[in-house]
């Protein structure tokens, strides 16, 4: 009888969630084919049960969170719950042969995780092709029943996500780019919530409304689902208070511009403290770098419900593209909130203490005509990442030899002057490399932007972790003077980190996490040419510290 007593708990659970609530939640995905208008044409897309963007999802901290995939397109398909630490749960994290075999046409998976010691906003996306531009939602995880949130409660929550539209297929697009050698063509628009709103020549296009009542406090949840822009985000004539990004809460401050990068989330407090009227919501391009992008501004509408009818929208005036003061404005100002509930662990003591150069580079394409036999590149320490046939958490598992080296450098191999003049390495080798680190090692890695084909800001992802950011600075990274002025009280807590134009950030985290994690450029472009690389962590001692076996229905290459 002993036996059945924790079957009997759950089935209790279950049944009658007033008295105990039951912490699974079941989700069902399926990746499907959907017409769609946008910018006055109709193409399919592919989609998450036919919506663009797709479903949220919601869980408590410490759910069991389960979603079938069910791919009926013709693109292979994988998951990736963009910030979930997935302890000791690699299997589910969703990056095409780095944790999993994609899905193929046809099958499905059935992704298994908790969710533990994390709340706030997250979002899913595709991690395989171009497929995030469309195939992308949502994850908000709430705190643990009876736990409030450490700043008032708000009104309502509401989900903002920020997002990048091309007229034509967005695979077509990199693949045209990959055979010329030239770099992919830029969006053609921004959307909020999946509407564009106003463009120009095309006056059939909606927009997403939020109606808001005089006095009341909302919670946005804004997330960048893009895939190559920065962006930043205003309501004309209101303020926010940022009290949380990348699912961790941070001391709040007041702002009249976001700054978020692709794969980055902010939650931000507004109080809507006007009697009547129409406000716009604006979204539009942040780059400090002087080349041509995607300069449209996406709109949305915030509406009092006394606002008389076809009265004008207020708008603002949207930040210049290149305004880099307001951006390190608004990354100066986030600090983790490091209070008695939620303390900063930031690792004081380091074992491995690594450089990284990241940025572009060269390689030879001898049928790239149009670029003079060659094409641009990716590059982490002069290695250009080279995609497996087959997953290196699967290889790493299973020991099976020839799928990857674990001798990825962790200074750079040429050492020059990255952000002034002299003479640039714009070499990169080709290599599928991991760097191994023991199980629950301290790690600090200087993430050091090169410039060598021009300087730009990089929203540095690794998957398995958060990291805090321990120092940020202009030019070349100094070993000996930089480190005295790093922040090890409250940095702030992120799962993408920006590496700033012509200049470098410290990151540090523990490697208590076993598995192959994943750390990328979060522009597309830039992971599609290979900036990216990946940590090995060993197991520990087991069966606490060891990654978990595979689930039966993982799929194969």
């Amino acid at each position: 009888m002993k036996h059945w007593v924790p079957v009997l708990i759950i089935l209790f659970a279950c049944l009658f969630p007033a008295f105990v609530e039951c912490r699974v939640r079941h989700y069902k995905f399926n990746v499907v084919m959907k017409n769609t208008s946008r910018l006055c044409s109709t193409k399919p897309i592919v989609t998450v049960n036919g919506l663009f963007p797709g479903p949220t999802i919601y869980a408590r901290e410490d759910d069991t969170v389960l979603v079938k995939v069910v791919n009926h397109v013709n693109y292979n398909v994988t998951i990736h719950w963009h910030g979930i630490k997935q302890f000791r749960t690699g299997w589910a994290d969703g990056p095409a042969y780095i944790t999993q075999c994609p899905i193929q046409p046809g099958q499905n998976y059935i992704y298994n995780f908790t969710i533990s010691g994390q709340r706030g906003t997250l979002l899913w996306h595709a991690h395989i092709l171009w497929l995030r531009a469309t195939v992308h939602g949502a994850l908000v995880i709430l705190p643990r029943l009876g736990v409030p949130y450490p700043f008032p409660k708000p009104y309502k929550e509401v989900v903002i996500v920020l997002g990048e539209w091309w007229k034509s297929d967005v695979e077509a697009v990199i693949d045209e780019a990959q055979k010329s050698g030239f770099a992919p063509n830029v969006s053609d628009a921004h959307t909020i919530n999946g509407y564009t709103g106003f463009v120009p020549n095309c006056p059939s296009q909606g927009e997403f409304t939020l109606n808001v009542e005089s006095t009341k406090t909302y919670m946005l949840r804004i997330i960048n689902a893009g895939l190559n822009e920065q962006f930043f985000f205003l309501i004309a004539r209101h303020n926010l208070t940022i009290v949380e990004v990348d699912a961790s809460y941070v001391k709040p401050f007041k702002t009249d511009t976001v700054l978020i990068a692709p794969g980055q989330t902010t939650t931000a407090l507004l109080t809507a403290d006007h009697f009547s009227g129409s406000y716009a919501m604006t979204t539009s391009t942040f780059m400090d770098t002087p080349i041509t992008v995607d300069a449209t501004t996406a709109t949305a509408t915030l509406r009092y419900p006394r606002t008389v009818a076809n009265s004008r929208t207020i708008f603002t005036t949207v930040p210049p593209i290149n305004a880099t003061p307001i951006a390190n404005k608004f990354r100066d100002s986030l600090k983790s909130l490091n209070s008695g509930k939620y303390p900063v662990r930031v690792p004081l003591t380091v074992d491995h203490s690594l450089v990284f150069t990241v940025g572009l580079g060269i390689s030879l394409c001898p049928s790239c005509k149009a670029t003079n036999g060659i094409r641009l590149v990716g590059t982490v320490n002069n290695v250009t990442f080279v995609m497996p046939t087959t997953s290196l958490l699967q290889a790493h598992y299973f020991k099976e030899k020839g799928v990857f080296t674990d001798d990825f450098p962790g200074h750079p191999l040429h050492v020059f002057n990255y952000t002034g003049p002299g003479p640039r390495n714009l070499q990169a080798t080709a290599g599928t490399k991991v760097y191994r680190l023991p199980f629950n090692a301290t790690v600090q890695v200087v993430l050091q932007d090169t410039g060598i084909i021009l300087p730009e800001d990089h929203p540095i992802h690794l998957h398995g972790f958060n990291v805090f950011g321990v120092g940020r600075g202009m030019g070349n990274f100094n070993q000996d003077k930089d480190p005295k002025r790093f922040n090890l009280v409250d940095p702030v807590e992120r799962n993408t980190i920006g590496v700033p134009s012509g200049g470098w950030v410290a990151i540090r985290f523990r490697a208590d996490n076993p598995g192959v994690w994943f750390m990328h450029c979060h522009l597309e472009v830039h992971t599609t040419w290979g900036l990216k690389m990946a940590f090995l962590v060993d197991n520990g001692k087991c069966p606490n510290e060891c990654v978990l076996p595979p689930p039966k229905d993982l799929p194969r290459c």
